[in-house]
């Protein structure tokens, strides 16, 4: 079993020193570095660049700004896609993102995480955990969504909220660590005014 396999499987694996780990990265930063480089008006190649990097990729997406990721093929996106400045997702596991989500600025996904203890630690070992994100998500300016995480159809998730376990579906979660504050009903589809009073 490779180290990507393990990576798969949530084992530890060799994510800092293996060379096939390193060169799956390094093609994954020359294709970012090429993308986050272009001019918005270059939207053509901007998306043929996405489509190339990325596993699964739906129609009608925007990465608006710099984009981040490990690997790109563990990533799969549905459709009517919008990602704001800043986007972090480290891939080393399965990230599903699913139809109609909207992710505001500077929000990191992340699969990765270490061991406790630092010997295993400091020998490079890591370990993946998917994240799961459901249809008609919404995502704050901030957000960090931490390993193994499934966010439910509908939820949204306030800015800056630390997502450290799952989150049902249509609720406002929010905080550190994130939690859920109200479902969201059919009154809020009647609301007219944003404001705060």
């Amino acid at each position: 079993m490779d180290e990507l396999e393990k990576a798969a499987r949530g084992l530890l694996y060799d994510a800092n020193y293996d060379p096939t780990v390193l060169e799956k990265r390094k093609a994954a930063k020359r294709i970012l570095h090429r993308l986050n480089a272009l001019s918005p008006d270059e939207r053509q190649e901007h998306a043929e660049l996405i489509c190339g990097l990325l596993g699964r990729i739906g129609r009608n997406f925007v990465f608006d700004g710099a984009f981040h990721c490990d690997y790109g093929f563990n990533i799969e996106i549905g459709d009517d896609f919008y990602a704001n400045v800043n986007l972090v997702v480290l891939d080393g596991a399965k990230v599903t993102i699913g139809n109609n989500v909207f992710i505001a600025p500077n929000v990191g996904i992340y699969t990765a995480g270490h061991p406790l203890d630092p010997e295993r630690r400091n020998v490079g070992l890591d370990y993946a955990l998917p994240v799961t994100i459901g249809n008609n998500v919404w995502i704050g300016g901030g957000v960090s969504i931490m390993p193994g995480v499934t966010i439910g159809e509908g939820a949204v998730i306030g800015g800056g909220a630390v997502v450290t376990r799952d989150i049902p579906a249509n609720v406002v979660a929010a905080g550190n660590p994130a939690r859920v504050i109200r479902e969201i009903t059919a009154e809020d589809a009647k609301r007219e005014s944003f404001g705060r009073k």
